[in-house]
């Protein structure tokens, strides 16, 4: 048992570092790029705060650019890395891998029907709003049913920190994101009888550099 509360689970969600597409502008989703020489000193930075903390277990969304943040973590850690595909950023579909100047001139409709978060819009070749956050939270439920009362470390993107925000604090999906999704930071939620909370949230206080860049 760690030093938590007994019957609560924390889970400690970290965002992935900065990429070489966070970079440029460019919509990753299921696609993948590098983390770049800043993201891997921000993975780095992660791996050495947590290398203080108590925690039973290390899971990672299985695409590259967490995983190779959670790798920086497990070898500080000694922890063994699980990856889940549950964890991984909302598809993007056609949007993948370009600016969001090209996505506007190249699918004005979509983008649009985007940008005023329809939960249920399905972008071509992606998945909707609501199939991301329902995939991400069936996940973190899952992680936390089977580490209960204890310390869980994940590495994880934008849009699943964004989901799980949203279910702490009962948001619904339509709502504009107004707080920010920081590459490389610490986020502490709690899982309970009572359901979900909200403990910090954007804890860079690791890193002496750090900037919001792209939320895909």
């Amino acid at each position: 048992m760690t030093s938590q509360q007994a019957g609560t689970t924390e889970l400690i969600l970290i965002r992935h570092g900065e990429t070489v597409w966070n970079r440029e502008g460019r919509w990753q989703g299921h696609l993948d790029s590098e983390l770049t020489p800043v993201g891997l000193r921000q993975a780095e930075a992660v791996a050495r705060r947590l290398a203080r903390v108590d925690f039973v277990a290390l899971y990672s969304s299985d695409l590259g650019r967490a995983r190779r943040t959670a790798e920086c973590i497990a070898a500080a850690s000694g922890r063994p890395l699980q990856t889940d595909s549950g964890l991984r950023e909302r598809a993007l579909g056609v949007f993948q891998g370009l600016r969001l100047d090209k996505i506007h001139q190249r699918f004005p409709h979509e983008f649009e029907r985007f940008r005023r978060r329809d939960p249920d819009h399905v972008i071509p070749e992606g998945e909707s709003l609501r199939d991301k956050h329902e995939r991400a939270v069936a996940c973190l439920e899952r992680i936390a049913r089977t580490h209960a009362g204890n310390r869980v470390v994940i590495v994880t993107h934008g849009g699943v920190l964004d989901s799980a925000f949203r279910l702490a604090l009962e948001l619904p999906l339509s709502i504009p994101r107004r707080w920010v999704l920081y590459n490389g930071s610490l986020n502490t939620f709690f899982r309970d009888d009572n359901g979900w909370s909200l403990g910090t949230w954007g804890d860079i206080s690791h890193l002496d550099h750090a900037g919001t860049l792209d939320d895909y």
